[in-house]
């Protein structure tokens, strides 16, 4: 029977290497801590005081101020030296604080004969910030993780772990699930099961609160192969590259050790559908999913190696927006078919960062998709060289169900996008402020150039050290007062339009100034366009003009909103309707220093015709 089109993961060339095993040695030495640069600041105190006696004022008069000072304030000082700007310095028996200098300031600007009077402050030079030498944990198998320390091909991870290992990130990876590998199952967290077809799932029930892992694989004739498939354990194997345990002296170490991973499994036999997927990412940022407990959670990157060739749909494109309202960060796989990305779903999606992979040369690697859409290029690996110049990362022996922990290497953008999900989440343990935009602007921004080849493979090879460094020094974005109207705005406009309501009638109420007379008008609207009204003050009829003039359709009311919204009016409040979206009520302060600008608008007595 045909099998329905599904997004597939991106690993399309898995090459799997000589399996490894992990040594049993565990070592004492703790993982490092993350630590931040710190500039010693400027010393604030200081000795001397600079007075500014008035032009107008005589040496008789400056010396009284003095002999008060001494008798009266019971200071102890002696005259120092005169400026170029014509103010006397005095230096004290001692050094003052800065509570000390504002008192005897403030009894000094008292005096009519001082024209001004500040501290001498003594300023220092400014010390370069201290950077925290590359550091490198005690796992075994790190020698063979070239993406992260190579110099020329790697993203410099040693580097950046002098300021973070990304402790207190969460990362969401949507993918096949996962398995308890041991040199990962310190780093997991709980996540669920968002799988519905049980054909799919492969696990004998639909959705759960169990992302294990039950086995990809696929006998022959299912999902249209002609021969049978192991089991991937693709999910385990990007989770590992992400937040493998570090310093353990155990196998191999993710690119932020320090951070979690919460798996969230919607691939399973053949694939996985979009609205499974797009319920993930829902989920993984804390949204509301029907019957599935609220995520306790939330994660701020969100991976997907994964994709299918298709437009971007609304469903996905939808889910994505989510995802970056509540300030996740979603990074996707460019593809493995050599062609450009814009075919590639959610690749081709707007919010999301597109990964290009390359490989062992630091140039694109073979299969990779590439194009205007891919954002940045990662270590994916290039096994057509040698098994060892895949990504090695966590994996299990199994064939078909878990079987043993185990190490392998392989291929693909699969393997790309979890170097950059890694470093995105060492970004924000370093600056937890970031917005979705800033990480990728700054990603983008401190990438360094390709050692080899890469056409089409975005800003650059990501680094890691760069990037973190970048996101220590950007300030954190500045507040915007209307964001949270604007939002309210924008979901009740499309809960509105959604609707396809166009023709209706309403009363609307309108206050122009704070003792205004209201101005009820009762008002008909046909396909969108207002029809008919009437004064109900007068009783009268409104003539065109009138009604061009004062009725409002609901699509006016909401380009009232907006339009205050883009004015920066002083103040804006809105209420809408819980199940139509309409406003209920508008109101408007143009500017707090004018008076008799304000405008309310009312809507009641909705009656949909």
């Amino acid at each position: 029977m045909p099998y329905p089109r599904l997004l597939r993961l991106c690993a399309f060339t898995l090459a799997v290497g000589a399996a490894l095993n992990s040594p049993s040695a565990l070592a004492n030495m703790p993982v490092k801590p993350d630590i931040t640069p710190k500039v010693p600041s400027t010393q604030p105190d200081t000795d001397q005081l600079i007075v500014r006696f008035r032009d107008t004022t005589s040496t008789a008069a400056a010396d009284k101020v003095l002999g008060k000072m001494r008798t009266e304030k019971k200071q102890s000082f002696r005259y120092t030296k005169s400026t170029f700007q014509k103010s006397d310095v005095f230096r004290f028996d001692k050094r003052k604080g800065k509570a000390e200098w504002d008192t005897l300031s403030t009894w000094l600007k008292a005096q009519p004969e001082v024209e001004y009077v500040e501290p001498d402050y003594i300023l220092t030079k400014m010390v370069t910030p201290t950077v925290p030498p590359a550091y490198t944990p005690n796992d075994p198998y790190l020698s063979y993780q070239w993406p992260l320390l190579d110099a020329i091909s790697g993203i410099r991870a040693d580097q950046a772990w002098g300021y973070t290992t990304g402790s207190g990130s969460v990362v969401a990876v949507i993918d096949t699930g996962i398995l308890p590998h041991a040199d990962l199952k310190p780093n997991l967290l709980p996540g669920y099961d968002m799988i519905n077809d049980t054909l799919v799932a492969n696990d004998g029930n639909g959705r759960d609160a169990d992302p294990t892992d039950p086995g990809d694989y696929v006998l022959a004739g299912e999902c249209g192969s002609a021969s049978a498939i192991s089991s991937s354990w693709h999910g385990t194997h990007v989770a590992g590259t992400i937040a493998a345990v570090g310093n353990n002296a155990t196998g191999v170490a993710g690119v932020a050790f320090g951070a979690k991973v919460m798996p969230l499994r919607a691939l399973g036999k053949c694939g996985g559908y979009t609205s499974d997927i797009a319920d993930a990412i829902t989920w993984a940022v804390g949204g509301a999913v029907t019957g599935a407990p609220v995520n306790p959670t939330p994660a701020r990157v969100i991976n997907m190696s994964l994709g299918g060739t298709s437009t971007c749909g609304i469903t996905m494109q939808n889910a994505i927006n989510t995802a970056r309202s509540k300030k996740a960060v979603v990074v996707v796989a460019a593809g493995n078919s050599n062609t450009d990305a814009s075919t590639s779903s959610p690749a081709n999606c707007p919010g999301v960062i597109t990964v290009a992979a390359t490989g062992r040369n630091g140039g694109k690697a073979y299969y990779s998709n590439y194009g205007s859409i891919v954002d940045i290029a990662a270590p994916g690996g290039s096994m057509n060289t040698g098994s060892a110049d895949g990504i090695l990362s966590t994996l299990n022996t199994g064939k078909q169900q878990a079987v043993a922990d185990t190490y392998a290497y392989y291929q693909g953008t699969s393997m790309a996008t979890p170097h950059i999900a890694g470093v995105a989440a060492l970004m924000l343990a370093a600056n937890p402020a970031l917005t979705p935009d800033q990480v990728e602007s700054l990603l983008k921004s401190s990438a360094r150039a390709f050692p080899a080849p890469c056409t089409g493979c975005g800003t650059g090879l990501v680094d890691a050290n760069a990037a973190v460094q970048a996101a220590i020094s950007t300030p954190p974005p500045a507040v915007d007062p209307y964001a949270a109207i604007r939002t309210a705005l924008t979901a009740n406009s499309t809960l509105w339009t959604n609707k396809k309501i166009r023709n209706y009638s309403y009363i609307l109420e309108q206050t122009t100034g704070g003792t205004a007379t209201p101005v009820r008008l009762q008002l008909v609207i046909r396909s969108g366009i207002l029809y008919s009204g009437v004064n109900l003050s007068t009783g009268k009829t409104l003539s065109y003009t009138d009604l061009k003039t004062k009725g409002k359709t609901i699509e006016q009311l909401f380009s009232t909103v907006n339009s205050a919204i883009n004015a920066k009016a002083a103040s804006i409040k809105a209420s809408y309707d819980l199940t139509l979206g309409y406003p209920t009520s508008i109101f408007v302060d143009p500017s707090s220093s004018v008076v008799g600008d304000e405008n309310t608008l009312k809507a009641s007595s909705f009656i949909r015709l």
